[in-house]
């Protein structure tokens, strides 16, 4: 158990990122009180039966009054409603962030909002799975994991230091970045990937046929891996596109291009360049690995996993 951080911390959304929060402030005593709010009676009700705060409220202007620290986990389109909420009723000193994955669109929608008594300081988590609501959640998600905070200019540094000391204590690596960078960043790591896989999976359901038979029969192959990323939240996943829209379009242009150029090898058979592509691609991989951040066992780890 560790010393406690805030006296108490409003956890706004809790989905797969605020559930597991709120396991890991309970687990390691970082705050005084947990208030959870959501505006989903049925999701309010099962976080109460899963024990994950305090105090429930459907309110979330009523659930940030006492917070030291505000965490906003809702898909990223509704962060100017709740900022719009909220805002008059922040205490003074409080620190707000958020974790969604786009941050130039959060910061346009939340910080006029936000009252000069109040730190706002916009953050993501770089973590996830597929699987989304309450029971989502688990201790060890940020473990091993970046957060990266983007600071305004006028942000104050023990705010900063304290929301960075939170995320340390999870485990988490943190870094600060700026939002512009940030979004160009997680277009290419993150958001593009994600199209790629709702694209690839689209078209095999497209084709009715197969789908029913070979895709799903034999999907052990590449396919799976696509099915996990394409099975990720459908409304986080629309607010991202529509929030992240530069990045993402110029991020598509240059795939674009890259696909235009393996077509091309396939198609003139030239395999010196396909085996450049493959093994550069392959070395990337293996960065990956080597800096933590998957693992190289057998199927990518997905027993042993399961075992735990």
């Amino acid at each position: 158990m560790m010393a406690t951080q805030f006296e108490t911390i409003t956890l706004i959304g809790i989905g797969l990122i605020g559930s597991s929060l709120a396991r890991e402030i309970k687990d390691k005593g970082l705050a005084g009180t947990v208030v959870i709010s959501s505006r989903s009676p049925e999701t309010l009700k099962r976080a109460e039966e899963l024990g994950l705060g305090d105090r429930y409220m459907l309110s979330a202007a009523e659930a940030v009054k006492d917070a030291d620290l505000v965490i906003v986990s809702v898909p990223v389109g509704a962060s100017g409603t709740v900022a719009e909420a909220i805002a008059p009723h922040l205490k003074h000193g409080a620190i707000v962030t958020d974790v969604g994955s786009t941050k130039g669109s959060v910061i346009a929608q939340m910080k006029p909002h936000m009252p000069d008594h109040a730190h706002f300081i916009p953050g993501h988590p770089i973590a996830g799975t597929e699987y989304s609501g309450p029971d989502a959640g688990f201790i060890g998600l940020f473990k091993g994991r970046w957060c990266i905070l983007t600071p305004l200019p006028e942000t104050d540094a023990d705010a900063k230091a304290k929301l960075r000391h939170f995320w340390e204590t999870l485990g988490s690596m943190v870094d600060d970045m700026d939002p512009e960078h940030h979004d160009k960043v997680l277009a290419i790591v993150s958001h593009l990937p994600h199209i790629i896989a709702y694209n690839i999976v689209g078209t095999a359901d497209d084709l009715e046929a197969v789908t029913e038979s070979e895709v799903i029969k034999y999907s052990a192959s590449g396919f799976r891996d696509f099915t996990r990323l394409a099975a990720s939240d459908p409304t986080m996943w629309r607010d991202v596109c529509l929030h992240n829209k530069d990045a993402i379009l110029e991020m598509l242009a240059r795939f674009s291009e890259d696909l235009a150029y393996l077509q091309r090898a396939i198609r003139w058979g030239d395999g010196d360049k396909l085996f450049d592509l493959f093994t550069r691609t392959r070395a990337i991989r293996r960065s990956i690995v080597q800096a933590g951040q998957d693992t190289d066992m057998a199927d990518f780890g997905r027993h042993a996993k399961d075992q735990k």
